[in-house]
């Protein structure tokens, strides 16, 4: 059971459904709580579904690399079969749940959301650092359902949520690939930390996603779907997001990638926290 547990990968689930659970919340006039239900479980299964497909893929690769070699597949505590159906089954459970339950845009979105997760960007690891960008689309599309769940289309608003987690990601996963690019090279996967010796491109990454992300996540104020408190709030964290991306590049080393982490955990949660408090204080 603790091996079935590690294959679905909880705490990235858990993120998936808090999330879609911030969408719905800033874009519902109304809330369903029926609806809510339903459309949280849906978008759960989908993301249960989508790291036990992406785990069964990378297998091999994951046996490799030292951070992922003892997950149950690589370390063969589970068989590839049943991992394999367990995820299909999961995924179709999921995809009927928000068709049946919730509405088909965001069923077709949460779908699309697991096909380019496992069948282009999971193989795309292996190719091209560009990957992290795609990668970073199936990460940002959890927001952007709760919105079309509550009101039934895409909306700008929807477009801004899915612009803020997309930039956030950006920097977030660099850091990452910097802290662990020694294992990402012996796994074969050409992350753009591996080639970049001095960190420069890395770096210079960092800081134009930061930098991009800014705006954007001020953008809900500027739009009036938040208040100013948002507004002063989300510059703050975004300042504070952009210094530690900026910092990255003084040193370029572990201990400016690890705070750089730190910085962007506590951004998304904090800005997130913020929109929700804002929102149901107007």
């Amino acid at each position: 059971m603790r091996d079935l547990s590690l294959l679905t990968k909880p705490r990235i689930t858990l993120m998936v459904v808090l999330t879609t659970l911030v969408g719905y919340w800033v874009a519902t006039p109304m809330f369903d709580w029926p609806l809510l239900v339903h459309t949280l479980i849906g978008t759960g299964l989908l993301s249960t579904g989508s790291s036990i497909l992406n785990q069964v893929v990378e297998r091999r690769t994951d046996g490799h690399m030292r951070r992922t070699a003892n997950r149950p597949l690589p370390a063969g505590r589970l068989k590839t079969a049943p991992a394999l159906v367990f995820g299909l089954v999961v995924s179709l459970l999921g995809a009927v749940q928000l068709w049946w339950w919730v509405n088909p845009l965001t069923s077709i979105l949460g779908v699309s959301t697991l096909v380019l997760y496992v069948a282009i960007y999971t193989p795309m690891k292996r190719v091209n650092s560009l990957s992290t960008l795609i990668g970073a689309i199936p990460g940002a599309m959890p927001p952007m359902m709760g919105c079309t769940a509550a009101a039934g289309q895409i909306t700008s608003l929807a477009w801004v949520l899915f612009g803020i987690l997309f930039l956030w990601q950006m920097p977030h996963f660099l850091a990452i690939a910097w802290l662990y690019r020694a294992d990402y090279e012996r796994g074969g996967f050409p992350m753009l930390p591996v080639g970049d010796l001095n960190g420069r491109r890395t770096w210079i990454q960092m800081v134009l996603y930061a930098g991009a992300l800014l705006p954007v996540s001020l953008l809900p104020s500027v739009m009036g779907f938040s208040q100013l408190s948002y507004f002063f709030g989300a510059l703050i964290c975004g300042l504070m997001f952009l210094w530690y991306s900026y910092d990255f590049g003084r040193t370029k080393d572990v201990k400016s990638a690890r705070r750089l982490l730190l910085a962007s955990v506590v951004y998304l949660p904090v800005v997130l926290i913020l929109m929700v408090v804002d929102r149901a204080a107007s």
